[in-house]
């Protein structure tokens, strides 16, 4: 009994803070629940704690030296290498819109100093990402997004390719060491290229991660220039409209020559819209509306121009009738009985 309380109030090991945390890793990986839920939350928050408690102590034991290559570096310390970059994984999987844009960023870091790392060792052969530093590179990365090179298309396209060959052939290798390192049968040797095969799995990863990271911090600081840009546009839209003012060295000399112009504007063109809408006075699709006394007398003309047009076409048929009939019927023509 006192045996099992002296072990639970020794501090954890080093191995046995980096196999939790690796564990914890492989499960978000092959998990299928959303990152929001409280399950998967709960295992990023123990997996940070625990990788941050591995790393204070990695620095204590100093393990790593910028001075040595990695042929000097022990075969079961190669695996420690790998903790920055499960800091970046677990620091990405964090789910708060708020700190969203700082979550990136630390994770971004992460994997850079993971890669940083491994290029010092030349664990693998790859370009190390450029480091951001200001507002310039960003309006030129998303400058880049909006209209990419075709060149720069194509080669993207074959590193991805690239890279995806590489870490299939590096899962093969590892799925079939795993077993006989993980049993503690496998020699030195073997158990060295687990853990350098491992380390090139997480360069991919962590080159495709901050890729990743690098469009959505650029989508997110575009989305917060644009919402300043709107709110500064509707706090001047709020604006009061300014008053018309004369230009006169005092206001004696005001009232005695006036504005030096006709007259200064009464109204705003807002107050004339709605003034001529109470009256109904406003064009409604091209068609001006008008009142009923000025249809009326629209109208009145018309009627008495339709009216006179109508006299004058029955006056013209009686003419054309009497005509018609003084042709045949002569002078005289009826009275050839009694003549004289």
């Amino acid at each position: 009994m006192a045996a099992a309380e002296e072990e639970d109030l020794q501090p954890p090991r080093l191995p046995d803070l980096f196999e939790t945390s690796k564990q914890l890793v492989d499960e978000l990986e092959v998990a299928t629940e959303p990152s929001s839920s409280q399950r998967i939350q709960d295992k990023v928050s123990k997996g940070l704690e625990l990788l941050k408690t591995a790393a204070e102590m990695l620095s204590q034991l100093d393990l790593f030296s910028a001075n040595e290559d990695l042929e000097e570096i022990a075969s079961t310390d190669l695996k420690y290498l790998m903790l920055p970059a499960f800091q970046g994984a677990f620091t990405l999987k964090q789910v708060n819109p708020s700190k969203r844009l700082d979550h990136l960023q630390w994770a971004r870091q992460h994997f850079l100093d993971y890669l940083t790392q491994c290029q010092h060792y030349h664990v693998a052969e790859f370009e190390l990402p450029k480091t951001k530093t200001s507002s310039a590179e960003d309006n030129h990365a998303a400058f880049s997004m909006a209209h990419p090179s075709l060149i720069a298309m194509a080669s993207q396209r074959q590193a991805k390719i690239e890279r995806y060959k590489q870490k299939k052939e590096v899962e093969q290798r590892l799925s079939a060491l795993k077993s006989a390192v993980e049993s503690g049968e496998a020699d030195d040797e073997r158990v060295r290229e687990y853990y350098l095969l491992h380390l090139r799995r997480w360069v991919g990863i962590s080159l495709e991660e901050i890729e990743s990271i690098d469009q959505e911090i650029t989508i997110l600081r575009g989305k917060d220039s644009f919402k300043q840009a709107s709110t500064s546009h509707s706090s001047r839209e709020d604006r009061p409209p300014m008053k018309p003012f004369i230009l006169t060295r005092n206001a004696a000399q005001a009232k005695v020559f006036g504005a030096g112009y006709p007259s200064l504007a009464s109204m705003t063109v807002t107050e004339w819209y709605e003034q001529h809408r109470k009256f109904g006075a406003l064009p409604d699709q091209g068609i001006a509306k008008q009142t009923s006394e000025v249809k009326r007398s629209g109208r009145q003309p018309e009627d008495e121009e339709q009216k006179n047009e109508e006299d004058d076409k029955r006056t013209l048929q009686q003419a054309r009738e009497w005509d018609d009939w003084k042709d045949s019927h002569p002078r005289g023509y009826g009275n050839r009985q009694n003549m004289g």
